[in-house]
Order: structure tokens, then sequence, then C-alpha cells
């Protein structure tokens, strides 16, 4: 067969992605403190966009100006994508039509980079963290160049909590060295700040406070040497059987255990960053009423650039055909900004209003009240694609009478019952906790026992299951909730 070049015509629908329509989705589940930096970064990178701050005043695109602007040729190559009118109503998008997923690092000025990318002060600035707090103290140890080696490769193989992951072994076999160097190098990383760091355990790591204090032979010493493990459990009888130390004794040392020492000296070092919440909407009742409020505070009022939109209405000949484009470029980008904010804003709201007339309960009594809900009721609710509803829901909070909690927590799977209605998920876990909440510590339930209480009231789930919702609560299992008296 010849190999040769030909032409072809083929017809065929392909459904395009326009960058306004990218935008506005990408708003959309973006949550309250990245909103800020959306805006904050729009508002630098285009200058037909501007802060309002008047009150009550806006400035609408004339008629006139709006078809000009839209007929207005770009000066650059013709984009033969297709293109969305920028009065068409948000609203009569259908967004089911479009992918789910799209591009984390997407930024809606191109000069700004993405949230995520590494700033330039990454490179010239470190925060402090527990490795540079001792290697800035063995600087100061009469250390030789293998013992510093050593050092340093002990202090580098300690984990977020200050704990030894290597053997010593290990350290032998990595560092070239002896096991008299190995022990001592590891006694001058033992006798530095924080009290208790490059131990291999919590007890160790216990015991080097104690000793630290002078208390290397004290009555705690003791006991989380050689007994933790009875500590955990707070078998206090047990413990006086092992010491021969009386009742008293025994809680006077565990109370200065629990009150002096930290079991984890590295974690006041780390470098983690903190993600602090701010809601997104305000749950507030009135009377008999609820009221909803979207978190607008200090959000900034956008309007377009009045400088911008005399020079397009003026007409004025000094303004070179380039210019001209450019300006109505971005003056219509600004105004799909404006109008993809609104969407954003409106379908928040319709979301939220949807949540609260399945939730009434939950939000008049707690948790325990929470009714089975998922993605396709609240979609059906406001005639809107479940992704819509997924990517409004995600990481993002509320602020409701019973507390913040993200807008993911309000759907829930239904366990059925039998002759009532379906309990959530979530409100059995509130069940349980409070459940374990309310139980005599000496005698704590057991996942079976909570399985058989919950069966009396008509929740029928199985002991794994139980114990699942508990691990999940992060909430010990009963042996460490013991407290024997």
């Amino acid at each position: 067969m010849a190999l040769e070049l030909r032409q072809q015509l083929k017809l065929a629908q392909k459904l395009v992605m326009t960058p306004q329509l990218r935008q506005a989705i990408k708003l959309l589940q973006l949550n309250r403190l990245e909103l800020t930096g959306a805006l904050q970064a729009e508002l630098e990178q285009n200058p037909a966009l501007e802060e309002d701050l008047s009150i009550g005043e806006t400035i609408e695109l004339p008629p006139e100006l709006r078809s000009s602007i839209e007929h207005t040729e770009p000066a650059q190559e013709a984009d033969h994508t297709e293109q969305v009118a920028v009065r068409e109503s948000l609203g009569d998008v259908n967004w089911e039509d479009y992918s789910n997923n799209f591009d984390s690092n997407f930024s809606f000025a191109h000069e700004t980079p993405a949230a995520d990318a590494p700033s330039q002060f990454d490179f010239i600035s470190e925060k402090p963290g527990l490795i540079a707090y001792l290697r800035w103290q063995l600087a100061h140890c009469e250390l030789d160049e293998k013992e510093m080696e050593v050092a340093l490769y002990i202090i580098c193989n300690l984990n977020r909590y200050g704990f030894l992951e290597v053997t010593i072994d290990e350290i032998i076999a990595s560092t070239e060295s002896n096991p008299d160097e190995v022990d001592y190098v590891l006694e001058v990383i033992q006798d530095l700040d924080p009290p208790g760091i490059a131990a291999r355990d919590v007890s160790e790591s216990l015991f080097l406070q104690l000793e630290r204090m002078g208390k290397g032979k004290s009555l705690a010493a003791v006991i989380v040497r050689d007994h933790l493990s009875l500590l955990e459990v707070r078998n206090y009888k047990e413990l006086m059987k092992v010491t021969g130390r009386k009742k008293n004794d025994i809680l006077k040392a565990i109370d200065f255990i629990t009150s002096e020492l930290t079991p984890y000296p590295g974690l006041p070092y780390a470098t983690d960053d903190t993600n602090y919440v701010v809601p997104d909407v305000y749950i507030m009742k009135v009377d008999d009423d609820y009221v909803i409020r979207l978190n607008d505070d200090d959000l900034p009022n956008l309007k377009l650039s009045s400088h911008y939109l005399e020079l397009l209405q003026s007409g004025t000949k000094d303004l070179q055909k380039d210019s001209r484009s450019y300006i109505a470029e971005k003056v219509k980008s600004a105004e799909w900004f404006i109008k993809s904010l609104y969407q954003r804003q409106r379908t928040i709201y319709k979301v939220m209003e949807s949540i609260l007339r399945f939730q009434r309960d939950f939000f008049e009594r707690g948790p325990k009240y929470l009714k089975p809900l998922i993605l396709r009721d609240v979609a059906e609710d406001i005639e809107m694609h479940e992704s819509t509803i997924s990517r409004v829901t995600s990481n993002k909070y509320a602020h409701t009478p019973q507390g913040i909690y993200e807008l993911k927590y309000f759907f829930s799977t239904a366990i059925p019952r039998e002759g009532e209605d379906a309990l959530a998920a979530e409100s059995i876990k509130t069940r349980i906790r409070q459940m374990i909440q309310e139980e005599d510590k000496s005698k704590p339930l057991s996942d079976s026992a909570i399985s058989d209480m919950l069966a009396e009231r008509n929740i029928q789930i199985a002991r794994r299951t139980v114990a699942k919702y508990r691990e999940q609560m992060k909430i010990l299992p009963v042996k460490h909730r013991r407290q024997n008296r």
C-alpha cells in the first residue's frame, strides 16, 4: 500500500470547554479562603475589573457598547474555539455535559501562578523544625568528624514525634561505625533539648525525661519503664501489686506523669501547616424559621472599570485597533467573571436551602436526628446535576446552631430499620459516642454490647460495623477505656 497525502472532509460533534465556562466551574468549587485569593488575583491582572467602593452604585454595560465589544476583532490570531455569549444566563448552562475533573493548577489570571506553586521565598527561607534545632545544638557539642556524621544520621532518622526509627545495628552498618561510637553519640543527642528526644518508644522517652529531672529511681520511673501497659489501661490494682505501693502513691505518680511529661517530645517542633476553616455560609434561627446568609465578609464588591468603558464609548480616533481590541477583551472577561461569581453564590445558596429542607430535624435537635441523604436527592430538588452539587459541597463549611460542619457531612448513607424510617450512618455514630460517654468507666461497653443495645432500639448493625464506626471516631477499644478503681 503506497503512502500518500490526501484531504478528507469529516463531520463530527465535539464538546468544547471554553475558558469562560472553565473559569465559572472552577469558581464554583473554591472554598471561602481560596475565593479571596482568586478575587485578588483577578483584580491585579485585569485592569477592567475594579473594586466598587460606592454604596449601591453599579456601572452597567450599555447595550450599544456591549454589541461593539462582542463584534470587535481581537488583535491576535482568531480563536476558533466555540464561544459562549456573555449576556447568556449562566443558569442555562448544561453542567451535566462537562467533565467532573479539571486541572488543579488552573489560574484565573494567566500571569498568576497556581496556589500550590512554590514561592521564590521557599528557596531562600525555611521554617526551623526539629532537625534544624538539633543541628544547632550539635554545633556546640565537641564531636569529631566521624561522630558528627553518626549524629546527623541519627537526627535525620527521627520521626515527627521525635522517636528514632532505625536500630543500633542499622546505624552501625550505614555509618560504618563501631557500637561504642554509636552509643556515645546517641547519649549525646538524648541529652539535648527537648528532653526525651531520640528515644525508641514512649516508655524510653518518658524515662529519659524523668532522669533529666533527677527522678530516675522514683515510682513514676518504675511505672513508665516497666509497667506502661498497665498505666495505659488504668489497671491500678495490678500496679499496686507489682510495685508494692499504696493506691494513693500510685495515683500521685500517675498524675505527675500525665501532667509534667510529654509522650511525644518532637511534636511541638513539627512544621506542618495549619489549615483554618472559614464558614462559607451561616444558618441562623430567627423566631421559628431559619435564615441563610452567605459569608461575604471582606470580599470586595466588583464592577467594570468606568475609565475603560469611557474609552470604548468615546470612540476616540487616538485609540488604535489593537488597543481597542485589548480593552474590549478585558471588559468582556471582567463581565464574565462577575457573572460567574454571582452564579457561584446563587448555587451555594440554593444547595444550602435544599439541605435545610431535608435536614431540618438536624438543625432543630442535633446530629442524632440526621437523615439519610445523597447527592441525587439535592440535585433533583434544585434541578441541577450531581457533579455540580458535589463541587459545591466539597471543602465548604456551614456555621449552624449545632456547630460548624462541612457540607459533605449532611450527606450520609441509610441504615434501614424494620417498620421505621431509615437512619443516617452519622446519626448512629453520634448514638455510639453518647453510649461510650455515659458508660461505667470500670466496666466499659464492648462492641458486641453496643451492637446489642442498638438492636434493642431497632437499629440492626453488626459488631464489626460498630468497631468500624468507633475507629472512625478515634475512640479507643474497651481494654484501653477501662479504669480499675
